[in-house]
């Protein structure tokens, strides 16, 4: 069975609805994943826009939410869901807004692709202390066995 990343709220190359944009209510969509490989022992997501800050001259990639350490399995977050719900022993990483947690498109120009990537990873990963997506990455180097991606795209309406 491949590796699949989906969501209920959006297809593959879609529209991302208004409630998980900065024009809407910035909810988390919901993402369901299966076929993980048997050799994984965890999980991490990468939201990012590789069109920053505008899609006509884009000059870097910017994270919108970062988990890791989600357990290796079939699995699915709840759309909205809050860092409580998140799957036991999943820890988050710092976005490019500063924070934790899902902070949805918000793009000042353009439409923007926002890449949902699930990262298969041969380790459980040690506590990065809410690293940055480069410190993620830099710790995944080495351990991907696979990467299941949905994208999706966003313009803002005013």
């Amino acid at each position: 069975m491949a590796f699949t990343l989906t969501s209920s709220d959006f297809a593959s190359g879609a529209e991302i609805p208004g409630a998980h944009t900065c024009e809407g209510a910035d909810q988390s969509p919901a993402l369901a994943w299966s076929g993980v490989p048997a050799a994984a022992r965890s999980l991490a997501l990468i939201i990012d826009d590789p069109d920053a800050p505008d899609p006509r001259a884009p000059r870097t990639v910017w994270s919108h939410w970062l988990l890791y350490n989600l357990p290796p399995a079939d699995g699915a977050l709840l759309r909205a869901v809050t860092r409580d719900a998140l799957p036991a022993g999943a820890l988050e990483g710092k976005n490019d807004f500063g924070r934790t947690g899902y902070r949805g498109p918000c793009p000042p120009v353009g439409r923007h692709r926002y890449f949902h990537r699930l990262f298969a990873l041969d380790v459980v990963l040690p506590d990065l202390h809410t690293p940055a997506r480069p410190a993620l990455l830099q710790a995944m180097r080495g351990h991907i066995l696979e990467t299941a991606e949905l994208m999706g795209t966003y313009q803002k309406k005013g």
